[in-house]
């Protein structure tokens, strides 16, 4: 409770009260810390004894009228809670997938003074720069809000350095799955995703399989990432 009310002190000195009025008898900054915390609390997944996987992606929904509230101050706002957030997670052992972000949306079912949060691990993805740089491909992999392109002979996904597409989810192994790629010309084009012998495997449209082809649509789940395959129309020279 201390972290909490040092939140709140904080938060006070920096509107010099203006936020503290604009939300009297609103949903009041505290509650959606302390939501927050509760938030990563019940979703924390073992990774090992001192280790636990958390969400880092929230979105917090509150009424038309807390929301028009809070828009002077939300930017302010979501930064402080991140702070106390990642404060918190030190403290209990926990481990973000990647980058913490906190946004505010309406939600017509909520009234004043109420509020919900929904949450979900997001893993930060980086992709190899020759892979990256290259055009016109065939297909790609959209992995949480990024396309990296699938080229031939393979593009190997993992979370060590070694592979083509990095994802940092610890439930994804160093070098997790290759994505096979053939490329003929009007000979005929091919995908398929093999597993590497990853610690825990891979799902392929909800199958756990060691190989399979894929298509435009075909979502691969590694660790808590899912991976979907994407066939894009180009032109041939």
């Amino acid at each position: 409770m201390r972290g909490l009310q040092r939140f709140e002190q904080r938060l006070e000195q920096v509107v010099s009260g203006a936020f503290a009025r604009a939300f009297r008898s609103a949903v009041q900054p505290v509650e959606i810390s302390a939501a927050l915390q509760r938030e990563i609390d019940n979703n924390a997944q073992i990774l090992s004894r001192d280790r636990r996987l958390v969400p880092n992606d929230f979105r917090v929904e509150l009424s038309d009228a807390d929301l028009e509230r809070l828009a002077p101050y939300d930017n302010a706002m979501a930064r402080d809670l991140a702070v106390q957030l990642q404060d918190h997670a030190d403290a209990q052992g926990y481990v973000f997938p990647g980058p913490i972000h906190i946004a505010f949306e309406s939600a017509p079912d909520l009234t004043t003074g109420r509020f919900r949060i929904r949450s979900r691990a997001q893993a930060s993805v980086t992709g190899e720069e020759r892979h990256t740089r290259s055009r016109n491909p065939r297909a790609v992999l959209e992995i949480n809000g990024t396309r990296h392109p699938l080229l031939p002979p393979a593009v190997v996904v993992g979370r060590g350095t070694e592979s083509d597409i990095r994802i940092n989810d610890p439930g994804v192994s160093r070098r997790h799955v290759q994505f096979e790629v053939s490329d003929r010309g009007d000979a005929g084009y091919g995908l398929a995703v093999r597993d590497l012998g990853s610690t825990n495997g891979m799902l392929v449209d909800g199958h756990k399989v060691g190989r399979a082809p894929v298509t435009d649509g075909t979502v691969v789940r590694v660790g808590n990432t899912e991976l979907t395959v994407r066939l894009l129309e180009t032109e041939r020279g």
